[in-house]
């Protein structure tokens, strides 16, 4: 490590400690609030119908677990490809090593490729540009802003982030002045006699809906580039998930509050038309700031992708190219434009449900593996560094319980 001119740490792998507390909150918001919840919501109401806001909660509750599994990793390993590091440091395993990390850049890479789909289906509402030059199109822009400095292409992601998150609740309030009961929509998220049939639509739905919370873990991407991770890290990684837990829940339920479920199901942009029914605006402004979202979350997961890509060449077990820095940016371009290429080829390939559920399946997997090492790592006695929040025990064996609950509750049902 180097201590570079302005005081800013320098790791020896030429990454540049910039990132504080709300840089880290703006990423892992950005990451998180937004993409999901845009383009998914009318697939997971189509699933769950007024029980649709029970999936979102579930969801986010999966996701506690492994989160504060995250919070005390980040802080013992704060490094590029964490979670890689962290199965390396709980099992031994080289081949493990590589094995999680590809999994984590394939996360980001084909949720990139479903939220692309989802930006080019708010795109449409506006131009009858073919979709497939819409899809090239927007994921090349994302690339192009990825590969800028991260202070840079998190401060602009930053932006979109406060945009779009002010979208969302312009939607609550548009539903709430309109007279929606939001109370009542909130006591029929919960069945009140027990069906099979409903059940599967919520457990389905709830692997979904679990698409539109992945994000938090990416937080561990810029460890590298954080100023105190120890205490940074895990701080953005709570306050990112209780906030998007919150946010999700109100706006599923000011959409069915407002809008019925067939309307809702059978549109390419359902918040729009929520939007439109509440305040009797064009939807254009929605329609706007869902695109900002969409793209936000494209540039913010080939971030992510990238600098995993990059932490595996470094260690040696991706060709070194891939973890070249561009001397001007100090940012992994070449990583970049490899995760961009294969974004691209997989939105053209495939539909944005599978490419969600399959990032949802790999996702958990991943959660699992991560929670097991911790156990690991605990059961070996290594201490942890001064600050790292640390978690009982019995935690990460609760992550491993849920996630593998909801992934096979979900693959069942779906």
């Amino acid at each position: 490590m180097t201590i570079s001119s302005n005081g800013e740490t320098r790791r020896a792998s030429g990454l540049e400690r910039t990132l504080t507390l709300p840089f880290v909150v703006f990423y892992g918001v950005g990451v998180t609030v937004g993409a999901g919840i845009y383009v998914l919501i009318g697939e997971v109401i189509g699933r769950a119908g007024v029980y649709a806001p029970l999936s979102f909660l579930i969801a986010g509750l999966v996701m506690m677990f492994p989160a504060a599994t995250f919070a005390e990793l980040t802080g013992r390993l704060p490094f590029a490809a964490a979670e890689a590091h962290f199965v390396e440091a709980g099992f031994h395993s080289k081949k493990l090593f590589l094995a999680v990390g590809l999994a984590v850049a394939a996360v980001g890479i084909i949720s990139s490729a479903a939220i692309a789909h989802g930006a080019v289906g708010y795109m449409s509402q506006l131009t009858d540009i073919p979709t497939g030059y819409l899809l090239v199109g927007v994921i090349c822009f994302a690339g192009l802003v990825s590969g800028f400095g991260i202070r840079q292409s998190i401060a602009f992601a930053g932006l979109l982030t406060l945009i779009e998150v002010g979208g969302l609740m312009a939607i609550v309030a548009g539903a709430a002045l309109s007279g929606a009961d939001l109370v009542e929509q909130t006591r029929e998220m919960v069945p009140t006699t027990f069906s099979p049939f409903i059940w599967a639509g919520i457990a389905a739905s709830s692997l979904l809906a679990f698409f539109a919370f992945i994000g938090f873990e990416d937080i561990d991407s810029i460890a590298e580039e954080t100023v105190n991770p120890q205490k940074t890290l895990a701080r953005g990684i709570f306050i990112t998930l209780i906030l998007t837990l919150v946010i999700y829940v109100v706006v599923v339920l000011a959409a069915l509050a407002t809008v019925p479920v067939s309307e809702l199901t059978s549109t390419d942009a359902p918040l729009a038309l929520v939007f439109a029914t509440t305040t009797g605006l064009s939807p254009l402004s929605i329609t706007l700031i869902a695109i900002i979202a969409t793209v936000n979350g494209i540039i913010v997961q080939i971030i992510m992708a990238a600098r995993v890509l990059f932490g595996l060449a470094h260690r040696g077990t991706l060709p070194t190219l891939l973890a070249h820095l561009n001397k001007r940016t100090h940012t992994p371009v070449v990583a970049t434009c490899v995760a961009t290429g294969i974004v691209i080829l997989l939105a053209i390939l495939f539909p944005i449900t599978r490419l969600a559920e399959w990032t949802s399946a790999i996702t958990l997997i991943i959660f699992i593996v991560v929670c097991a090492a911790l156990i690991q790592i605990k059961k070996s006695g290594t201490p942890a560094p001064a600050g790292t929040f640390i978690v009982p025990v019995w935690v990460p064996y609760c992550g491993i319980i849920t996630c593998s609950t909801l992934l096979v509750a979900g693959t069942l049902a779906g």
